[in-house]
Parts: C-alpha cells; structure tokens; sequence
C-alpha cells in the first residue's frame, strides 16, 4: 500500500519500526486478519540487532526469546549470538508474509484534531525526509531483506491505530563530562563498537557495567587490549546461569511473588552465582534486580564472563568520571589514568519526543516504566517499552499479542 509524496492513505492499523517489536506486532495483526503497514526508517528490518558489537549474544534462552508463532530453529544455541538473531528476524519476515515498508522514516504521529472526522480514523501518521541524526545505524545501507519492497520517500497515513514500535534503544545517551573535547584519543559511544581489534596492546576504559559494558570489556580482554570498567554506583550482578539453569528461568518462578521477597528467595541463587561483589570493589544496590526492574525500569547485569576477568585481575574496576583529560580520564577521588580509548556503554534513550508531541512525558527519558500501560491513550499502542524479569523479548511477545487482540476486538466492534 503506496503513500505517494503528499498523498493520504487510509489504513486501521501503522506499526512504526520493523524491530523485534514492530515485526511482532505485525505478525499478530496479520494473523488476526487486521489491515496494516509497517514502516522503517532504515534500509534493513532489525536495524540496530545489525549494528550491534559483533560478540553479543542474547542473555535470555531461545525458548522465551522466540517471536509470535514462529520459535528458534531447533540448531540454534541456548544463548543465540548477533548473527542468529539477525538470521531469526530475516525468517520470521518471510514465514510471517510481513512486507516492511524500509527506508520510509515517520516524522510526526499525531492525533486528529477536534471535530474532523474520527471515523476516518484519529491519528496522522507523517512520513518522509532522512533518518533522525543520532538514531541508531540511521542510515547505513545494506541489502534488502526478502519479501520486503522500497517505500516512496514521504507520505501520510490517516488510521484508527497506531503502534510505536521504535524501542528504547533508538538514540545512544552521551555524558557531557568536562574536558571530554581536550580528550585526545578515541572516544565512541557502545553503538558504535564492532569488536575490540584495534586496540590490542592497548589501555581502553569501558564507563559502565550494564550487560553492553560488561561483555564490551571481556571482547576488549579476547582481543588482547587492557580493559578498564567504570563504575559510578552500586549495582546488581545475577549469573546467566546457576548449576546449568538459566537464571531468568528461575526469575520467572520468582516474579510472580512480590518484588522484595523474590529477591529475598532468589539471593542464595545469586550469591552462589556471583560471590563476594564487595571484595572486587564493586558495591550492591540495597535492593535486589527484581526490585531494581520494577523501581528503576533497568536490568541488573547478567554476567556471562566479567565477574571471573574481574576476579582474576584481567579487568580493573575503578569509580565515576569526573573529568576527562587530555591521555585519559581522572576519576572520582581524583586519581588520573591514561587510556588510548574509551568506550561509553552509557545507555540509550527512546527519544519518542521527536515524532510524538507528549512521548517524553508519556516514557520519560528512558522509556516507559515497567508497570506502564501499553495503550496510553485510543488508538495509541506502545509496543516493546516495557521491560521483565524475563527479558525484554519475552514481553514483547507478550505485549505485541495484547496489543493485536485488542486492536482485532476494535475492529470487529
């Protein structure tokens, strides 16, 4: 279905972002019979799965990481890697008959004003221009994905439902600390770090100890450089796995208690998985990851080889920035350290400020809270922002279902 420059199309249904969450949700309102178009900015479905560092893995099993209807081939590993995933999303758009509107960039989501008329539809869906600067691997080019088409440049869509599916990894979050432009080595945020290779036999510091941070200094450690992680304040730590079972399994068992006592339950599990964080000077939060999900909206670590490098001394572990310098960085207490490079695994922001007028203060900085709802207003569908002590996956899958039922019940009406 074509939006011709300055043309408007009617359609039930947008999906923005062709993402894990966007191509769920589509898949979901296609087995439900609901008409839809699913539109992305970039040249390629999971765009920024593409452009992740070339080590990553998921941190979650394949079983609760499959989307809608379609699991994991029965080959793939417990923990599949960048590239199965990406193989994943590529099947699943053909098994699933989705035909992604790629490189057709929404500009503005907006609601119908007072008074035209809603049966119409209640929302404007604005395409065209190029990608946002800052959106993640905005505007790399690559193959096009079977099954899919290129989109005409701009448009508008006129419907009755609009999913947002642009996730809350869209626009990597960069610090402004002092002296951060006298700083003469290499400085990138963990967007844009592919592999550790450059910098063998060198001094790079990570700022963080997220899962990114965590997995950026053991891929630094494989390739030979010597890595730094720093810490800015207490953290959780939880193994990938505990005598063989994966931990978010046993977090599955544990969330359906309240949040306190499952960390209270699941503490031994972790203890045994982790040890002694103190002793490696790392502190714990005074709450535990079940906790931290619900209060902060963040995911804990889950370790899958920092903690032992730590451990053995292969990895240093240092407090917070508090300024740059021109070789290096001078930390908190202000002991200064020289650092061929630093790789800020900083987080990222949802950014949906930038097409939605009220998204800011409908996700805050981060994203939406975890006890968030996903259809804040009519005809307003967030899929992919809310996060689990199952993985972030798992409640997309959960969410994108939800989100297709009500809309088929909507439709049906």
């Amino acid at each position: 279905m074509a939006a011709p420059d300055g043309a408007e199309v009617r359609v039930p249904v947008v999906v923005v972002g062709a993402g894990p969450a966007g191509l769920a949700a589509a898949a979901c309102l296609a087995r439900a019979g609901v008409e839809h178009v699913l539109l992305e900015q970039a040249a390629e479905i999971g765009a920024s799965w593409r452009r992740h560092y070339e080590r990553l893995h998921l941190h979650t099993p394949k079983g609760i990481s499959a989307l809608p209807h379609v699991p994991y081939p029965r080959g793939a590993p417990r923990y599949p890697s960048r590239d199965d995933v990406i193989a994943y999303l590529e099947r699943y758009v053909g098994a699933m008959g989705l035909r992604p509107r790629l490189g057709e960039r929404v500009t503005a989501i907006q609601s119908v004003p007072d008074g035209d008329d809603r049966d119409a539809g209640r929302w404007f869906v604005q395409t065209g221009g190029a990608p946002a600067d800052g959106a993640v691997g905005a505007a790399e080019p690559s193959r096009e994905t079977p099954g899919t088409r290129p989109a005409p440049p701009s448009g508008r869509y006129r419907c009755r439902h609009v999913i947002v599916a642009t996730g809350l990894a869209r626009v990597p979050r960069l610090p402004e600390w002092p002296g951060r432009d006298q700083y003469r080595g290499q400085l990138l945020h963990s967007a844009r770090y592919r592999n550790g290779a450059a910098w063998r036999g060198r001094r790079v510091l990570v700022i963080g100890i997220g899962n990114s941070g965590g997995e950026i200094a053991v891929d630094l450690l494989e390739n030979g450089a010597t890595p730094t992680i720093s810490v800015r304040g207490a953290v959780n730590v939880i193994p990938r796995d505990v005598l063989g079972v994966p931990i978010l399994a046993v977090g599955a068992v544990l969330r359906v208690l309240p949040p306190a006592l499952g960390d209270l339950l699941g503490r031994p599990l972790i203890r045994l998985g982790v040890g002694n964080l103190e002793a490696l000077g790392l502190r714990r939060l005074p709450y535990g990851a079940l906790t931290q999900v619900d209060r902060q909206g963040r995911v804990p670590l889950i370790d899958s080889g920092t903690i032992a490098q730590i451990r053995a001394g292969r990895i240093a572990v240092r407090g917070a920035v508090q300024r740059f310098t021109a070789e290096g960085v001078q930390f908190a207490g202000g002991r200064d350290e020289p650092f061929d490079a630093v790789v800020a695994a900083t987080g990222y922001g949802a950014n949906l400020g930038e097409t939605l007028a009220d998204g800011q203060a409908l996700c805050g900085p981060t994203g939406l809270r975890p006890q968030g709802t996903i259809n804040p207003r009519p005809g307003l569908h967030l899929c992919g922002f809310r996060l689990s002590a199952r993985g972030m996956l798992n409640q997309i899958r959960q969410d994108a279902r939800s989100i297709a039922r009500a809309i088929a019940a909507a439709e049906r009406a």
